[in-house]
């Protein structure tokens, strides 16, 4: 039997590295959908619905577009989240000003007991994860993922998209 080369020692060590860093993006994948199918069973909306409704609770008033803004999600993307938070009775919409095309929001108090019921920091538990890291160990993060998202191609518009859009689905453990 001969001796591997260092070629093929390099390529092998690569190579359980990536198996081990993809082992923990199924980990985080897997606690996040979790976490959101925990979410919607106990509350009854999906995770952007709820830190939506949080948003809307804590700013009184608010709009489409600061809602946008503060989830970091598109605007139509919040326009869709508070029409179906409004078919739900969960959040009202007044319309004030010159401007009958600017909504302010207010929270029902269905929304409010959704809220309240939530199991877990209503922005979701990787955004909160991720706001706990240490400042240092943030900042290397992002300067990792930047590489990974360029050399995966990555659209750009999917980082406007709610998590919990991106991993709905069955949960398969």
């Amino acid at each position: 039997m001969s001796t591997p080369s260092p070629e093929t020692i390099t390529n092998t060590r690569q190579n359980e590295g990536a198996m081990r860093v993809l082992a923990q993006f199924r980990q985080v994948f897997s606690a996040v959908r979790t976490n959101f199918h925990k979410l919607e069973e106990q509350v009854g909306v999906s995770g952007a619905q709820l830190w939506a409704l949080s948003v809307i609770r804590d700013q009184v008033g608010l709009g489409i577009n600061d809602l946008a803004a503060r989830l970091n999600v598109r605007q139509p993307t919040a326009s869709n989240l508070v029409k179906t938070l409004l078919k739900r009775g969960m959040v009202e919409v007044s319309r004030n000003g010159l401007d009958k095309r600017n909504v302010q929001l207010s929270i029902t108090a269905a929304g409010l007991l959704a809220v309240s019921r939530a199991p877990g920091p209503v922005n979701g538990v990787l955004p909160h994860a991720l706001a706990d890291l240490p400042p240092e160990v943030l900042a290397q993060l992002e300067q990792h993922l930047s590489v990974l998202v360029v050399k995966l191609r990555a659209d750009e518009q999917a980082a406007r998209v709610p998590l919990s859009e991106l991993v709905s689905g069955p949960l398969r453990l």
